[in-house]
C-alpha cells in the first residue's frame, strides 16, 4: 500500500533538518506512543518504520538519493500489507486526519475487510473512529461545518457496523450534537440561490428547537449541559439575520402552536415587521391579536400594543394603553414629556420599531423610521378608511338590533338612560376624527326615548293591554303543561291570582298616567331640575337630583339646568376615594363632556380631568363645528368594579348605556349610535395633592 507520506513527515521534521534534530524527533516518537488502545503488535511496527526513517535520514548518501527521488516526483511511501496499519497510525500522527479516514474506511470495506476478530480489525476500527474526530475538528476549525458533521456521522455509521467501541461511537454522536447549531449556521448563512441547503437548514433549526423544548428549552438534554439556554439564544441571535422575514412569521407560529410562548412573542415581532416593511396593516392586526393572546411572564404588552393602535390611526386607544402600562418609569417619563402626548407615543414607537421590530431579517433593510411616509401612503390610507366604513357598518347594525331588542322590551327599559353625559369611546380611525359621509348612511331614528313614556292616556292603555294578552297567552302555554297541573293542582289558581293582581296593579298605574298627563299638558315645559339660579349645587346633590329623573335628555335641559352641569366640581383629595366618589367624578367628566359637545356649556373640570382628557374634548368640538354638526349623548353608568389601586394610580371596569345622536347645526338629524352596554376602564392618577381622571380605554 502506497500513503501520501514522506519520511520527512512521518518522523516529523523539515527536510532541512540535522542529523541531531532528526534523532531527536526519533526519540520523542517513540516515547510518545499513541495510547488510545492500539495492540502492541501494530505499536512495535510503529517504532521499527519510526527507527528505519531515523536511519535513512542520519546517513548522509541515503539521505541524498532519497532527497533526488522526491526531486524526481516521488510523492509516497509502500508500506508491506503486515505493516499498513502502523503506517496509517504515522500518516494520521502528522496531521492527516482526514486522507487516514478515507483509506482506513476503505481498508474495512470489502474486499479489503480483515478477518472478523483479528488485530488488524481492531487496530482499522480504533484508528477510524479517532480520525473520524480528529477530521470534523479540522473542518470546524475552518467552519466547514457540514463537512465535519459529515465526518462524525460516517465515523457512527462505521462503528455501528463494526459492532464495536460503543463508548466511543457514543462520543462520536456528541460531537455531531454539539455541532449542530454549527451546521445550520453553516447551510443558513450561504447564498440564496441554493435553495436545497437553506431548506435542509430551516428544517434541522425547527427539529432542534422541538427536540429542546421551545425555545424556552423545556425538554431535559440527553447530553448534560449541552447548549445551555444562554449557549442557545446567543446562537440563535446569530442565526436569525439569514431568515427572511416570513421564514421567521412561519417558524414562530409553528413553534407557538407546540405551546411555545416565547415564539409567539417572536410572532408578534415578524409580523409587525412585515406589517411596517411592507405596508401590510393587516399583518398588525395580527401582530396585535398574537400579543393579546399571550401570557409572557414580566411582559408589559400595553406599550406594544399602543404603538400597533397608533400605527393604525388609533390616536385615542395608542394613548389610553400607554396610560395603562404598569412601567412607572414610562408613565413619568410620558407626564413630564415637554411637547404633547402624541409626540411622546410617536418618539416611543419610532425607537421601538428601529431597535426591536425591524432588525434581524435578511430581506429587511434597517433603516431610520419615518412615520410620516407610513400615515402619507395611499394604501395605508385606503385600509383605514375600508375599516372606518366597516366599523361604522357595525355600529349601525348593532344600533337597529339594540332597536329591535327595546322594542320587543320596552316594558323593562324605563331606566336606560338615567344620568345624562358622554364619553369618548368612539374610535378615531385617523388623525382628526371620524371621516364619514353622513348624507350616506342609512339608520333609522331610535323610538325608544323620553317621549316614549309621555304618550297619551289611550295609546299607553294600547301598550299595557297588549302586555296583559301576552301574559294571557303565557299563561295558557303554561296551562298546556300537564306534568306541573297533575304535580300541584293548587298552581292554577295561584298564576291565575297573580295575572288579576298584575291587571290591578296596571289598571292603578293607568289611572295616575292620565292624571299626569293632564298636568303636562296645562302646564309649560319646565326644567327638569328646578334650581334656583343663585344657589348652587354640590356635585353630589346634582346627580342625586338627575337620579330622580331617568328620563331627562340634553335638549330638554333648561338653561338653569345647564347651568349645573356646567358647575366646576371640586378636587377630590381624600387618599382612598370610596367607589361612590370615583363614580361621582366619572359622572362629572360625562355630564360636562355632553354638555359642551352639545355646544350648551364651556366645558370646566380641570379640578378632576387632566388637562390632555379636556383638550381632546376641545379639539373634538373644534372638528364638529368644522363639519358643522354637534352631539347629542346620553350615558348611564350601569355598573363600577374596582379593578386595581395603589397610592397613584386607580383603574376601574365600568359599563355604560351609551346613546350618541348627531345633528347638522340646522336641527337636521344625521346619525344615531347605541351601544348597551359599554365597558369602559377608566384611569385616575393623583397627582397635586388630588385624583384626576387621566385617560380611559374602550371596547374592552
Amino acid at each position: 500500500m502506497e500513503l501520501p507520506l514522506d519520511h520527512f513527515r512521518l518522523i516529523g521534521v523539515s527536510p532541512s533538518a540535522t542529523s541531531e534534530e532528526i534523532l531527536r524527533a526519533f526519540q520523542l516518537r517513540l516515547d510518545k506512543t499513541p495510547d488510545e488502545g492500539f495492540t502492541y503488535e501494530v505499536l512495535t511496527q510503529r517504532s521499527e518504520l519510526l527507527r528505519l526513517t531515523a536511519d535513512l535520514l542520519t546517513d548522509p548518501e541515503s539521505r541524498r538519493e532519497y532527497e533526488n527521488l522526491l526531486l524526481n516526483g516521488k510523492s509516497g511511501l509502500d508500506f508491506s500489507s503486515n505493516r499498513e496499519v502502523a503506517g496509517l497510525i504515522l500518516l494520521w500522527e502528522s496531521g492527516s486526519p482526514k486522507e487516514t479516514f478515507k483509506i482506513t474506511r476503505k481498508a474495512l470495506q470489502p474486499p479489503q475487510t480483515p478477518a472478523l476478530g483479528s488485530n488488524r480489525e481492531a487496530d482499522l476500527t480504533l484508528l477510524a473512529a479517532l480520525t473520524a474526530r480528529d477530521s470534523a475538528i479540522q473542518e470546524h476549525q475552518v467552519r466547514s461545518y457540514s463537512n465535519a458533521a459529515d465526518f462524525l456521522h460516517e465515523g457512527i455509521q462505521l462503528l455501528q457496523r463494526m459492532g464495536k467501541l460503543g463508548d466511543i461511537r457514543k462520543e462520536l454522536e456528541e460531537d455531531l450534537v454539539a455541532l449542530l447549531p454549527y451546521r445550520i449556521l453553516d447551510l443558513l448563512s450561504r447564498d440564496l440561490n441554493d435553495q436545497e441547503s437553506h431548506k435542509k437548514g430551516l428544517s434541522m433549526l425547527e427539529n432542534l428547537i422541538i427536540k429542546r423544548g421551545g425555545l424556552e428549552g423545556n425538554n431535559k438534554s440527553e447530553y448534560k449541559d449541552y447548549l445551555n439556554q444562554q449557549e442557545f439564544e446567543a446562537f440563535f441571535q446569530q442565526i436569525k439575520p439569514f431568515l427572511t422575514v416570513q421564514e421567521q412569521i412561519d417558524l414562530f407560529l409553528e413553534l407557538q402552536k407546540k405551546g411555545s410562548i416565547e415564539a409567539g412573542f417572536l410572532a408578534f415581532l415578524s409580523l409587525t415587521a412585515i406589517g411596517f416593511s411592507r405596508r401590510k396593516p393587516e399583518k398588525l392586526f395580527e401582530a396585535r391579536r398574537i400579543l393579546k393572546k399571550l401570557n409572557l411572564s414580566g411582559l408589559d404588552s400595553m406599550p406594544l400594543i399602543g404603538c400597533l393602535d397608533l400605527l393604525l390611526a388609533d390616536i385615542d386607544q395608542a394613548s389610553a394603553r400607554f396610560s395603562s402600562s404598569s412601567d412607572e418609569n414610562l408613565r413619568d417619563w410620558l407626564i413630564n414629556y415637554p411637547g404633547n402626548k402624541l409626540e411622546a407615543i410617536c418618539i416611543f414607537c419610532k425607537n421601538w420599531l428601529e431597535n426591536d421590530v425591524l432588525v434581524g431579517y435578511r430581506d429587511i433593510d434597517s433603516k431610520e423610521v419615518d412615520l410620516d411616509s407610513w400615515f402619507e401612503d395611499r394604501e395605508i390610507q385606503e385600509f383605514i378608511e375600508k375599516l372606518e366604513k366597516k366599523s361604522n357598518k357595525i355600529a349601525i347594525r348593532s344600533n337597529l338590533q339594540n332597536q329591535q331588542t327595546d322594542n320587543e322590551s320596552s316594558a323593562n327599559k324605563t331606566e336606560d338612560f338615567e344620568n345624562l353625559g358622554s364619553i369618548d369611546e368612539r374610535r378615531l380611525p385617523w388623525p382628526g376624527g371620524i371621516k364619514q359621509d353622513y348624507e350616506k348612511v342609512e339608520t333609522k331614528e331610535i323610538e325608544f326615548n323620553e317621549e316614549y313614556f309621555k304618550k297619551k292616556p289611550i295609546e299607553f292603555y294600547n301598550f299595557f293591554i297588549e302586555k296583559i294578552a301576552e301574559l294571557k297567552f303565557s299563561f295558557g302555554e303554561f296551562l298546556k303543561d300537564k306534568e306541573i297541573i297533575n304535580r300541584s293542582p293548587y298552581l292554577i289558581y295561584i298564576y291565575a291570582f297573580l295575572i288579576l293582581f298584575a291587571f290591578g296593579i296596571g289598571i292603578g298605574f293607568l289611572r295616575n298616567n292620565f292624571k299626569k298627563s293632564i298636568q303636562d299638558e296645562s302646564i309649560a315645559e319646565k326644567p327638569l331640575i328646578a334650581v334656583d339660579k343663585n344657589q348652587k349645587l354640590s356635585e353630589i346633590d346634582m346627580i342625586q337630583e338627575l337620579k330622580k329623573n331617568p328620563s331627562s335628555k340634553l335638549n330638554s335641559i333648561s338653561e338653569e339646568s345647564a347651568s349645573i352641569i356646567s358647575y366646576e366640581f371640586k378636587e377630590l383629595n381624600t387618599a382612598l376615594p370610596s367607589l361612590e366618589d370615583i363614580r361621582n367624578l366619572i359622572n362629572g367628566w360625562l355630564l360636562s363632556k355632553s354638555n359642551y359637545l352639545a355646544g350648551k356649556s364651556e366645558i370646566n373640570l380641570s379640578k378632576i380631568v387632566s388637562k390632555g382628557l379636556i383638550d381632546r374634548t376641545i379639539e373634538e368640538r373644534r372638528n364638529d363645528n368644522k363639519k358643522g354638526i354637534y352631539k347629542e349623548i346620553n350615558s348611564q353608568i350601569r355598573k363600577i368594579d374596582l379593578e386595581s389601586q395603589t397610592s397613584s394610580r386607580i383603574v376601574v371596569l365600568v359599563e355604560l348605556n351609551y346613546l350618541e345622536r348627531i345633528f347638522k347645526n340646522s336641527g337636521e338629524f344625521v346619525n344615531e349610535t347605541s351601544l348597551n352596554p359599554l365597558k369602559v376602564k377608566y384611569i385616575l392618577g393623583f397627582s397635586n395633592k388630588s385624583w384626576k381622571l387621566v385617560d380611559f380605554v374602550s371596547g374592552l
